[in-house]
C-alpha cells in the first residue's frame, strides 16, 4: 500500500462500538447538566444528547484541549471590536494570573491567635 493511499483513503474507517455524538448534541447536553444543575449520571438518555458520562468525557477532553481559553479569548475580541465591553467594569481575578516564580522564600507571617499579653502598667 502506497503512501498516499494509506493517509488519503476514501471514507472513514468504521470505529468499533456505537456510533460517536455529534459535537453539538453533547454542547447541548453539556449546557443541560450546567443549567439544571443535575448530576452528570441523571442527563435523561431521552433528550438525546448522549450519555452523561459521554458529555463528561468530552467537555474533559475540550477543557485540556483548550478549548474554553481560546473561545473565550475569541469572544471577548469579538466583544471589544464591536465596542460591546465596558472594560471600566473589569477586574483582574488571581485566579487567571501565573504566580511569580523563583521567590526565594516564604514570609513569615504573625500569629492571629489569641496570646496573653503582659500588662504595661
Amino acid at each position: 500500500m502506497s503512501f498516499s493511499s494509506r493517509c488519503f483513503r476514501r471514507g472513514p474507517v468504521k470505529a468499533p462500538g456505537p456510533r460517536p455524538v455529534p459535537d453539538r448534541q453533547c454542547l447541548q447536553g453539556i449546557l443541560y447538566v450546567l443549567h439544571t444543575g443535575i448530576g452528570w449520571e441523571d442527563l435523561p438518555q431521552e433528550l438525546g444528547f448522549g450519555s452523561g458520562m459521554t458529555c463528561w468525557r468530552r467537555i474533559k477532553r475540550w477543557a485540556d484541549a483548550g478549548v474554553f481559553d481560546d473561545l473565550h479569548r475569541i469572544l471577548l475580541a469579538q466583544l471589544n471590536a464591536a465596542n460591546e465591553i465596558d472594560w471600566s467594569r473589569a477586574v483582574i481575578d488571581g485566579s487567571h494570573i501565573d504566580a511569580k516564580k523563583g521567590v526565594p522564600e516564604q514570609v513569615r507571617r504573625r500569629s492571629t491567635a489569641l496570646n496573653r499579653v503582659p500588662s504595661t502598667t
